[in-house]
């Protein structure tokens, strides 16, 4: 998997062919959006091999509460990644206890890789779910 950038553009595609065809795949970030599939997003948003949830409310780290947290252990992953952004940053120990009450792998790290390391655990066929804070335009 070779990022490549875009002419012109901090656009960052991602090229990664194994996996399941059915299961979402992050193919490009840049700041301001996501693009899953052949879909593109402009929010903060959880993603899982099977689903998209855009709904997600921290549009920045500093809005990052237990509940959006919690959103993420209700999926059932083995595996949770956090992207805290533009760098990276972390949740304070209140915030991360309902992942190590619930048992449940935590990393964090930038949007960037974030975005990179769900791909490689989702070909992988983890059991995987990424909070991607968006980075900033």
């Amino acid at each position: 998997m070779a990022p490549s950038r875009a002419a012109g553009a901090n656009r960052v595609k991602l090229h990664l062919e194994t996996g399941s065809k059915t299961h979402n795949r992050i193919r490009a970030y840049s700041p301001g959006q996501f693009v899953i599939n052949q879909a593109t997003y402009h929010c903060s948003l959880i993603v899982t091999p099977e689903r998209i949830i855009t709904d997600w409310p921290p549009t920045r780290f500093e809005e990052l509460s237990t509940a959006d947290l919690t959103t993420l252990i209700a999926l059932d992953p083995e595996l949770i990644l956090l992207g805290t952004g533009p760098r990276l940053r972390f949740p304070t120990p209140a915030h991360t206890q309902p992942m190590v009450e619930a048992n449940i792998g935590f990393e964090v790290m930038d949007t960037a890789a974030a975005c990179r390391t769900y791909n490689i655990l989702m070909g992988e066929g983890r059991k995987v779910a990424a909070g991607l804070i968006l980075l900033p335009e």
